[in-house]
């Protein structure tokens, strides 16, 4: 075989694997941003809490089921073996606490209710847009997460990063797990949220 016959079959061979693994080869959709934002949908997962209580720093670890309808929502908190620890139930005109065998709790904000009750405030107005990767940027402006741009600072001060995905490959990829963390402040003690998302509908 002479040496052009030669350099001819090695460049066939080598155009037919670059067209084998242009084709073969995963395509990336990290940079896909999230679905667009639903006003009705169903969450369950799990919740971590790290705050501190009278000075002191405490950890509590359980199960949450999330319904949101318009403008209310539904929260059922649980223990890690599923018994229910609380019912929450936030409109636009108050919030509604229930604690098993205690008498309903209700105020305006679920924010300092929540504190108030659980000695840790569940950022509900937040959680509206984490759950489904959205957020309300510095100024304002609306931040749409993907799996190239994860982490953002809140407009209220609560540093999000959308950690993992469901599917960072779909084609418009949910969070499956967020971390939120807010620093001390003036009126509030820190307060630290790892949220994983299990099932959603």
């Amino acid at each position: 075989m002479n040496n052009q016959l030669i350099k001819l079959v090695t460049t066939t061979c080598a155009a037919i694997l670059l067209t084998a693994c242009a084709t073969t080869a995963p395509t990336s959709m990290s940079h896909a941003p999230v679905a667009a934002y639903r006003d009705a949908i169903d969450l369950a997962g799990r919740l971590s809490v790290n705050y501190e209580r009278d000075g002191k720093p405490e950890t509590l670890s359980g199960k949450f089921n999330w319904s949101q309808k318009g403008e209310r929502i539904d929260v059922a908190l649980a223990s890690p073996l599923g018994q229910t620890l609380a019912k929450i139930i936030v409109t636009p005109e108050s919030a509604t606490l229930t604690q098993t065998d205690q008498a309903p709790r209700v105020a305006k904000d679920i924010d300092s209710l929540t504190a108030q009750t659980l000695g840790w405030s569940l950022p509900v107005s937040g959680l509206r847009d984490w759950l489904q990767g959205y957020a309300t940027g510095p100024g304002g402006k609306r931040f749409t997460a993907s799996p190239a741009s994860n982490s953002v600072t809140t407009a209220d001060g609560w540093q999000l990063t959308f950690v993992s995905w469901q599917d960072e490959n779909a084609a418009q990829p949910a969070p499956k797990r967020i971390d939120a963390v807010r620093a001390a402040t003036a009126t509030s003690e820190p307060l630290a949220l790892r949220i994983v998302i299990d099932a959603q509908g």
